[in-house]
């Protein structure tokens, strides 16, 4: 056990301790799932799965709550991988390395997964405790919402008995959510024929890191620098005149996750090698006056590279970096009716280069279903003005707020008696599996709320250990309060 099995909730941060200890990125959940399902029998629990794998767990109510409305406690199983370029790391078989660094609690080079482990260790605690009163109660532990929301996308109708659903993947305490943006994967494919490398070239690897990164809809306000734009900016403004031959282009490693990180390599004429290399660094001079106060640590540079065996054909070269120098990027338009909320974004999140193509992956989010489709016909006409393939695949809805919700009002009344002010009630750009929750189970009341976590989906990803004890001491209070059912 490390050292953050001794903070203070003692049981929730134990829990959370064990979930660094095994592995468990998008995809590969499944020896995490299978310790909590020991676990969940071996407290003498009723534990079942469904088809795509989520794992269900119900405890009986407290002796004279019976009649209380049941309640779900739900999380998510995976973690977003993600590791700076000098951490030694495999998310399949490392464990993550949390320690205490003052106030918060991060990792050694890698994200954390406090999103949405801190949440999937309060309600493991609940189902430990003998000491929590509630009604009847289960929890719902989904799996690769990172990747795909699969487990969201795959729950039935019936598997469920709760009228309430509480979701713990917020990361903002003092804050309830009681709705999220919708989203939709976008993939430009780029058919790329090559050709020999020119013989007189010396070929040169750009390397641009260092940004922040961080959650593409918790973030995506921030102004922090994308990579894959910024590289993808140098290489249009001055593919023509250095002569420059593109050979491949790699960024980003997930699509709901801000790039902090591009590299390309290319070819130029020996004779305009050190104008590649002095335009380049004048390029990290004129990032750091327009990015600086957010990126802090812009790092842009060159290395030598093998002459590789060909490069992109001049016509194709020109309609990628004209599609990647056009796609939109960031936020696209704030919320009229939610002051301070983005209403839809996109974000360019990786590209990949094979043989025959390059792909460009995009997640674009909206609170409204015309936005969203709005930035969808954006890059079609992109994609058609350049003769690429435009697709879009794993739409998943939003989750409209309900004014009238009771849970919503109960939180709110909980939070004021303990604290003595109102929670801030909001809702986020971010998605949240609820709004999926809401096809099979409609009339299920829902909120989300959590600790206070910062920069998700990067290796700078940290929890306020202050806020986790919150986040436990108004979990403990709603169960205990949750209304009798009629």
């Amino acid at each position: 056990m490390s050292e953050i099995s001794q903070l203070s909730p003692q049981p929730v941060w134990q829990f959370f301790d064990q979930i660094c200890s095994i592995p468990h990125p998008s995809k590969h959940e499944e020896q995490l799932a299978q310790h909590i399902i020991q676990f969940a029998q071996g407290e003498g629990l009723e534990v079942r799965r469904d088809d795509v794998g989520n794992v269900f767990i119900k405890k009986p109510a407290t002796a004279g709550m019976e009649d209380r409305k049941g309640v779900v406690l739900q999380a998510h199983i995976d973690m977003v991988p993600q590791k700076n370029e000098d951490t030694d790391h495999d998310f399949l078989q490392d464990p993550i390395q949390p320690f205490i660094d003052g106030e918060w609690v991060t990792a050694k080079g890698t994200t954390l997964g406090a999103d949405n482990g801190m949440g999937m260790a309060a309600c493991l605690a609940v189902l430990a405790s003998k000491d929590v009163e509630h009604g009847p109660l289960e929890v719902l532990l989904t799996i690769d919402e990172e990747a795909g929301m699969t487990g969201a996308f795959g729950l039935k109708e019936g598997w469920l008995e709760g009228d309430i659903l509480l979701n713990t993947d917020s990361e903002q305490e003092g804050e309830v959510y009681m709705g999220c943006a919708g989203g939709v994967d976008g993939s430009i494919t780029v058919d790329i024929a090559r050709e020999d490398a020119p013989a007189d070239h010396q070929a040169v690897k750009l390397v641009l890191k260092g940004l922040k990164g961080g959650h593409s809809g918790c973030d995506i306000h921030t102004g922090r620098g994308n990579a894959n734009k910024l590289l993808g900016r140098f290489l249009f403004s001055h593919a023509e005149e250095l002569g420059l031959r593109l050979a491949s282009f790699t960024g980003g490693s997930l699509r709901n996750a801000i790039p902090r990180e591009a590299n390309a390599v290319v070819t130029v004429p020996a004779a305009n090698v050190d104008k590649l290399n002095s335009l380049f660094s004048y390029y990290q001079e004129l990032l750091t006056a327009e990015l600086g106060r957010v990126e802090t640590d812009i790092t842009l540079f060159t290395e030598q590279a093998e002459l590789p065996a060909n490069v992109f054909a001049t016509a194709d070269q020109t309609r990628l970096l004209s599609v990647l120098n056009a796609c939109p990027n960031g936020v696209i338009r704030m919320s009229d009716d939610i002051a301070g909320v983005v209403e839809t974004s996109l974000n360019v999140g990786v590209i990949t280069t094979e043989e025959d193509k390059v792909t460009i992956l995009c997640l674009i989010r909206s609170l409204i279903d015309s936005g969203r489709s709005n930035v969808e016909g954006m890059l079609k006409a992109i994609a058609q003005l350049a003769g690429a393939q435009c697709e879009f695949s794993g739409a998943y809805p939003g989750w409209k707020p309900d004014a009238d919700s009771e849970v919503m009002k109960l939180f709110r009344e909980t939070y004021n008696d303990i604290y003595g002010r109102t929670p801030n009630i909001m809702v986020i750009h971010a998605g949240l599996e609820c709004g999926l929750f809401k096809e099979p189970y409609p009339n299920m009341d829902m909120i989300s709320f959590g600790p206070t976590i910062k920069f998700p989906h990067s290796p700078d990803e940290k929890v306020q250990i202050e806020t986790v004890a919150l986040f436990w001491e108004q979990m403990v209070a709603i169960l205990k309060n949750i209304p009798v059912k009629a």
